[in-house]
């Protein structure tokens, strides 16, 4: 935290996507002494703060309102307001909202501090066991228009390929993917990570699809397969 100098900062804190422990020390320290936390949604996030014995006051920010509200924020920032942007799980702006604010308060002129922190797709990534050196974060595939021409360049690709996917989706998502790279494509899926259902199964496409065809898919999946050899 900085209040050598009264000017507004914006901390981007990333926050446990399971275990409550996995916060970092400089995370709660700043989540502590901002004026203001902007979160998702505050009821999932006073789960976090009242954990911590954290009382700082909170507003909504989310994928609904960032449009409206970007501009009042910033403009609370220029006039000294520390505020720490946080989403229900894991980093904002991953796939989460934050992006709008991040460049608006850039453009403002006001810093912004990123901490590092939990994201669901590293340690899925590193206990794949495919290829770290080089990869390619896709976040959410597109759920209607685009999703095909999408997923047929993901099937040329040579890196390993990381996907966020709902478990509403999974199982569609897993049968477009043997159609476009072939059954016998290497992939990895790991859900729920750090909570108490944790679970990461390997096998070809085909294998996985057949998996979660007769297992109810629960919990947020992240998919990750091998690239193109």
């Amino acid at each position: 935290m900085d209040r050598q100098h009264n000017h507004g900062i914006l901390y981007v804190v990333p926050t446990p996507i399971g275990n409550l422990r996995d916060i970092t020390l400089r995370a709660i320290d700043v989540l502590t002494e901002v004026d203001l936390v902007l979160c998702e949604d505050t009821r999932v996030s006073r789960k976090l703060l009242t954990h911590y014995s954290i009382d700082t006051p909170t507003r909504s920010y989310h994928m609904h309102n960032e449009h409206h509200t970007v501009d009042k924020i910033v403009q609370e920032l220029a006039k000294g307001k520390q505020m720490a942007l946080i989403s229900d799980a894991g980093t904002p702006a991953i796939s989460d909202p934050g992006f709008l604010l991040v460049r608006a308060t850039l453009l403002a002129g006001v810093e912004v501090q990123t901490l590092p922190g939990p994201t669901a797709f590293v340690p899925a990534l590193v206990q794949s066991g495919f290829p770290t050196d080089r990869f390619i974060f896709e976040g959410f595939l597109p759920h209607k228009k685009g999703r095909k021409s999408r997923i047929d360049l993901l099937a040329i690709e040579h890196r390993t390929i990381v996907l966020y996917e709902s478990p509403h989706r999974i199982v569609k998502t897993l049968g477009q993917c043997v159609e476009a790279m072939g059954a016998d494509r290497q992939a990895s899926i790991s859900r729920e990570i750090t909570k108490t259902f944790e679970e990461s199964r390997r096998g070809t496409l085909e294998e996985l699809q057949s998996h979660f065809s007769t297992h109810t898919p629960k919990g947020e999946f992240v998919l990750v397969i091998k690239g193109k050899a």
